[in-house]
């Protein structure tokens, strides 16, 4: 292999270990329904199109790196992958929440479903919601936010740079601090629901003692959920989407 040949190659690994890192923890690519082949290529599809738009300035930087500073690039450049995918992680971890919040005012909580993005079962309204919005992920043409993304990232983190710890905890920090306070809005009206419906529960036990009220309140609690659901759903998973959206695109 000629030296302008491995001096290529060097720089396409590069930029694959940072947009492997992102695309293997973002949401929707790294769905364990996709098969590990199919997101390796992917990552490699992406790599090779991007290389002729953003490898110049690596080039250069590899072009006469030891076997120390390429290591050192190789493992900042994952991390700065890894971050990136992390924060999108992030804000579905916080619809997840939001969903088992959802579940527990409405009483649906023990309802378990098949779990779409983990391992563990989570409530059906929680996987519902993980399940579309994964869905609208696509169908709105956000996976292409996300690439545009990656390709932003070279410019405000630039490879010379590295990855700097503080400054990666800092965005984590205001991501979850974006993506739970969004959570929060979205499923403050379940909130006060079920606020609301226990508070009247309780002092219905209280005046009748002798009466089982919580089990005989149970079913009216999960019909007023539902019917709460069925009337917000539209604007839980558009407030959702809108943030999410938002995040892409500022970063």
């Amino acid at each position: 292999m000629s030296a302008i040949g491995s001096t290529t190659v060097l720089t396409a690994f590069i930029l694959f270990c940072r947009i492997s890192g992102c695309l293997m923890l973002m949401p929707g690519f790294s769905s364990p329904r996709v098969p590990v082949m199919v997101r390796l290529f992917l990552c490699v599809a992406l790599t090779l199109a991007l290389t002729p738009f953003l490898g110049g300035a690596i080039e250069k930087l590899v072009r006469d790196a030891s076997a120390l500073a390429l290591l050192r690039l190789i493992i900042s450049e994952t991390l700065i992958g890894g971050l990136i995918g992390l924060m999108g992680r992030i804000f579905f971890a916080a619809l997840e929440t939001l969903g088992t919040s959802i579940a527990m005012q409405i009483g649906l909580a023990n309802a378990l479903g098949a779990p779409v993005d983990d391992s563990e079962p989570l409530p059906s309204i929680a996987d519902f919601l993980t399940f579309l919005a994964t869905a609208l992920l696509f169908v709105t043409d956000l996976h292409l936010e996300v690439i545009r993304g990656i390709v932003a990232s070279y410019r405000t983190l630039p490879v010379a740079s590295g990855f700097g710890a503080q400054f990666g905890l800092i965005q984590v920090a205001d991501t979850l601090s974006k993506s739970f306070f969004l959570g929060l809005r979205v499923a403050s009206p379940f909130i006060l629901f079920g606020l609301v419906f226990n508070l009247a529960v309780g002092l219905a036990n209280k005046l009748t003692p002798q009466i089982q009220v919580y089990f005989i309140a149970t079913p009216f609690a999960v019909a007023g959920g539902m019917f709460l659901l069925y009337f917000t759903f539209k604007q839980v998973i558009e407030l959702f989407m809108a943030g999410f959206a938002n995040w892409l695109a500022g970063g």
